[in-house]
């Protein structure tokens, strides 16, 4: 067993999007590449609604897959493909944009928002897939507890128990994970997997050194095939996210990423045109 050590730590920054809402972007544009097939994880936590209530209107996408983990709060959504609908306590969204899509996501007023939106890269071969859409019910989430964890299952296999839904193309671990006082918890992976974590609550260590961190922060795990997670006093809850990293070229421009910037010109000549989704 060899124990993956911290690599990087981040530590989220208030940022606005959409139409005027308030988030912490953990990563993004800035970043880009830096984890690997991950793009983008932002996390918002608020029980003010004028600080999210305007949402995200109608904007489009293409070339990757956005995963919307709602842990408190309600947002109603739909989009081109006809999905219409709203994400409540604990639900998840998981969209394919493939070759493009035009959505919308409104917060709706909650006595606190809570959760996140992680974008997964799609592979040059798959960019242009139709696009696909399934809501993730919080009764269909497998959640394995013991006197040590307590385990929800978003996305890819913890224990046995296999997540309800997956996309089938890039392979993807999403787990929600909260560790116990007193306690060390640990995953085997394969090496290849780029891996890191991201704090919703509490204190814990992330490797062996026994340096703790705390809420916002977003650590990258490098070089081996364990990861372990301890706690003192307090108990940590965090997000696990594991990928296989795609190593492919990034052209970004706002809600699209190709691979080539010409690609992207394409996509935006598109949108002007009028024939984005055809």
């Amino acid at each position: 067993m060899s124990i993956r050590n911290v690599t990087h730590v981040i530590e989220g920054k208030p940022a606005v999007d959409g139409a005027g809402v308030h988030l912490i972007r953990v990563f993004g544009h800035a970043e880009a590449g830096s984890f690997d097939p991950f793009l983008l994880l932002d996390a918002f936590d608020s029980s003010d609604p004028e600080s999210y209530i305007k949402g995200f209107p109608w904007h489009p996408h293409r070339g990757i897959q956005t995963v919307t983990y709602l842990i408190e709060g309600e947002i109603e959504h739909q989009d081109t493909l006809g999905n219409k609908g709203i994400i409540h306590d604990g639900d998840c969204q998981w969209m394919v944009a493939g070759k493009g899509i035009i959505h919308q996501e409104m917060s709706l007023s909650s006595p606190r928002l809570f959760g996140c939106q992680l974008w997964v890269n799609l592979p040059s071969d798959k960019k242009m897939t139709l696009p696909a859409y399934q809501d993730i019910l919080h009764t269909e989430v497998p959640v394995s507890e013991n006197e040590v964890s307590r385990v929800k299952v978003i996305a890819g296999e913890y224990e046995g128990a296999e997540a309800p839904f997956s996309s089938g193309i890039v392979p993807v671990r999403y787990l929600d994970v909260t560790v116990k006082p007193h306690s060390t918890w640990s995953i085997q992976l394969p090496e290849s997997r780029t891996t890191l974590v991201f704090l919703l609550e509490g204190e814990g260590s992330f490797d062996t050194s026994g340096t703790s961190y705390t809420l916002r922060h977003a650590m990258k795990l490098e070089k081996g095939d364990t990861v372990q997670v301890s706690t003192q006093e307090s108990s940590v809850r965090f997000l696990y996210l594991e990928g296989e990293p795609l190593r492919e070229s990034i052209a970004w421009g706002g809600p699209i990423v190709m691979n080539t910037r010409a690609e992207l010109s394409e996509a935006f000549r598109q949108l002007d045109e009028g024939n984005f989704l055809n």
